[in-house]
């Protein structure tokens, strides 16, 4: 007979494991909980080697809201998720980000800022000159406007809060499985259950997808289609012996970012459409660098025109190819498999506002303290997606 879960939750990352711990921590569930994992180092998963930031800035309600409710989370994460009286450290760095745009953008900023603005969010925009005088270091002749985030913004330490999460679902009766899923029991439109890579078969009463970029391969094993494919991206760090004080996350015209990291700086970009496959290798490539990325921050900070790469990784998105933005919640037709899926490069900033809506849709069949029904998997079939103006 097979062991029988209320909830098994596929992939342990941070996605998964928060929706694990907000489930265990929610008074209204008692049912049990499972979390498969293939890879329990995490040596390779998004969320270890993600950059790891979290900003206010997008264009649309529902991404303003899971941010704002995750930055007042991280500043809070040490109480939060104590075990034993042991409070985990993500060193959250408040510092903001700051997007720049030229005449041609200049609208597109307006137009997100007056969202962001609306939905609380604590950003101001800078004119080119009001920019020059707060941050000296930076050219801004080409420049016609800045957004910077006032608060809520920054970047904090993804492995510890991955590892956060998980050591707090395991102190709340949470079990982890090191196997992976190869296969899913589909009947009467349900999931009953999954076969594992051991050899076990786990009967269950809700599946979750949060698989990270491997998830289209989870749903197709119920024969459902899912627009999530692995993505790779590059993240280079550089020494640079002149300061610049008071960096915040700059993200160019062009979309290069750069960013202080324990006294060095890391940085990217994404590729163009035309030169991003699917890929789920870690071989690097310093063509993005030394074509795109450097010369734009040589251009925009000065100080960056003599710096040295010391490091270099590579990393995956989960990405949504229909429009770049998390699917949650059940299938339409299959009722108890969910998805925390397509995150796009945002899951660390969004997975505790994932986790928390999670265990609401699972404790009470709806989300109670933030709306993610925007980000439905219903969209998929409609051919209806959510523009977001501001993915970096």
């Amino acid at each position: 007979m097979a062991t029988t879960y209320d909830v098994v939750i596929v992939g342990g990352a941070a996605i998964g494991s928060a929706i694990a711990c907000f489930l265990a921590k929610e008074p209204a569930f008692s049912g049990s909980v499972l979390v498969v994992e293939k890879d329990p180092s995490y040596r390779s998963c998004a969320s270890a080697l993600s950059v790891s930031s979290i900003r206010q800035q997008f264009s649309t309600p529902v991404n303003i809201e899971i941010s704002r409710f995750g930055a007042r989370f991280l500043k809070d994460a040490g109480a939060r998720l104590a075990v034993d009286g042991e409070a985990p450290d993500i060193a959250f760095v408040e510092r903001g980000y700051l997007f720049m745009a030229d005449a041609a953008g200049r609208a597109a900023l307006e137009a997100n800022h007056a969202v962001q603005r609306a939905y609380g969010a604590q950003v101001a925009l800078l004119e080119a000159v009001e920019l020059a005088a707060r941050f000296p270091w930076m050219r801004t002749d080409d420049l016609a406007l800045g957004s910077l985030g006032l608060a809520d913004e920054g970047w904090f330490d993804a492995y510890a809060l991955l590892q956060a999460f998980r050591r707090k679902a395991l102190a709340l009766g949470v079990r982890y499985l090191a196997d992976e899923v190869t296969g899913l029991a589909l009947r009467g439109g349900r999931i009953d259950g999954v076969r594992l890579a051991g050899g076990e078969e786990i009967a269950c009463g809700v599946l979750v997808n949060a698989a990270g970029y491997h998830a289209a391969r989870v749903a197709a094993m119920a024969g459902l289609e899912l627009p999530v494919r692995p993505r790779k991206r590059f993240v280079y760090v550089f020494d640079c012996r002149t300061p610049v004080p008071d960096c915040p996350l700059l993200i160019d015209v062009n979309g290069v970012y750069v960013r202080p990291e324990s006294g060095h700086f890391i940085c990217g970009v994404s590729p163009p459409a035309e030169a991003d496959p699917d890929c789920d290798d870690f071989e690097l490539d310093y063509r993005l660098y030394d074509e795109v990325v450097w010369p734009t921050l040589a251009r925009r900070v000065p100080a960056f025109e003599a710096i040295k790469l010391i490091n270099a990784w590579a990393c995956h998105y989960d990405y949504n190819t229909l429009d770049q933005n998390a699917l949650l919640g059940p299938h339409p037709e299959v009722g108890n498999f969910l998805f925390a899926n397509g995150f796009s490069g945002h899951g660390m900033q969004q997975s505790p506002a994932v986790g928390r809506g999670f265990s609401e849709l699972i404790a009470f069949g709806e989300y109670r303290s933030l709306d993610l029904s925007p980000l439905a998997y219903g969209r998929i079939a409609a051919g209806a997606p959510l523009h977001e103006a501001s993915v970096v």
